[in-house]
């Protein structure tokens, strides 16, 4: 079995174990570290709405009194606004402990796939420096990676091609990014406006 399979059956057996913990928590009140596990693992499963309804009853002395657990839902707070960049940035700006980091791992790979899946989806052609910040690598980092599976880069325009995933593929799951060498000098700051209409995009494809 493969091992991401593997893991995503963990995961699911982890869920339901910190659900089990809250609900049988004496008082109905369960432990930061059950919090900030369960809360995670919601993320990493896109249940917005469950993790939505798990911050409002976690009570407000602790969510103050745990950093780790406020830094997780900042994390959510980017999920559910769409912003791809910014889950990237969160998760980097924070030292997880050793429960929360490997499904931190998890889902910054989960976004990362989704947004190359999206981008192809939804792209003929899109800015390097836009196509960048959406999946959470440096200019360089991105385009070599697409590159080396396929897609097309013009270092002139600064613009990347999407390959369109093959009829029968799920555009989620796009062949993971290799470092090759030598790609396309390019570095531009990416364009607000521009993720902000890719974040629509988002929004229209999801929906």
């Amino acid at each position: 079995m493969p091992a991401a399979v593997i893991m995503e059956e963990n995961y699911d057996k982890l869920l339901e174990q910190c659900e089990t913990q809250e609900l049988e928590a004496p008082g109905g009140i369960a432990t930061p570290q059950v919090y900030a596990q369960l809360l995670s693992l919601y993320l990493l499963h896109n249940d917005m709405n469950n993790a939505r309804y798990l911050w409002k009853r976690i009570p407000q002395a602790i969510k103050s009194a745990n950093p780790e657990l406020a830094a997780v839902w900042a994390v959510g707070q980017r999920i559910w606004q769409r912003d791809f960049p910014g889950v990237y940035t969160a998760i980097a700006a924070f030292q997880w402990s050793e429960n929360i980091l490997p499904v931190m791992e998890s889902l910054r790979e989960g976004t990362r796939q989704r947004a190359y899946g999206l981008v192809a989806q939804a792209y003929t052609s899109i800015a390097a420096e836009d196509f960048a910040a959406f999946v959470g690598y440096s200019v360089e980092e991105a385009v070599k990676g697409v590159v080396s599976q396929g897609w097309q880069a013009d270092p002139n325009t600064r613009m990347v091609m999407p390959q369109k995933p093959a009829s029968g593929t799920p555009s989620s799951h796009p062949p993971p990014l290799l470092p090759p060498a030598d790609p396309p000098p390019i570095s531009l700051v990416p364009n607000e406006q521009q993720l902000a209409r890719l974040t629509d995009y988002v929004a229209f494809l999801e929906n």
